[in-house]
């Protein structure tokens, strides 16, 4: 039997993420990113463009998820991208809903926008 494969796409304006930072600093991290993730994006030189990115791959995340037909909600902070010994996303997620998935991103970005696109093999 052939796995079930599903996908998202979501791209961020890394302006409206620096807003969010700007105007809801704890508030919107602590809900939104781990503190792994909040450690690796605070570590560099521009921090928005890191948490813009992660953003995205959550968002896509979430968007393959719901086309595998998996509509519960979904807290952020179930979903951890962190790098890998090369610097490639890894995805954790954390909750019993995800039991049986295999979860990959690919996140880019430049100084004004973030893209990611996730796929989930179920």
């Amino acid at each position: 039997m052939q796995p079930d494969i599903f996908i998202g796409t979501d791209i961020v304006d890394v302006s409206r993420i620096r807003q969010l930072i700007d105007d809801h600093s704890d508030r919107f991290i602590e809900r939104t990113y781990t503190d792994k993730e909040q450690s690796y994006c605070a570590g560099k030189s521009d921090p928005a463009v890191h948490y813009s990115g992660r953003f995205a791959a959550k968002e896509a995340i979430k968007k393959a998820l719901m086309t595998s037909g998996i509509t519960d909600p979904i807290s952020w902070v179930e979903m951890e991208i962190v790098p890998d010994h090369n610097g490639a996303p890894i995805v954790n997620l954390h909750g019993n809903l995800f039991a049986n998935l295999d979860c990959k991103v690919s996140i880019s970005h430049t100084q004004d926008t973030a893209i990611s696109t996730a796929v989930i093999i179920k």
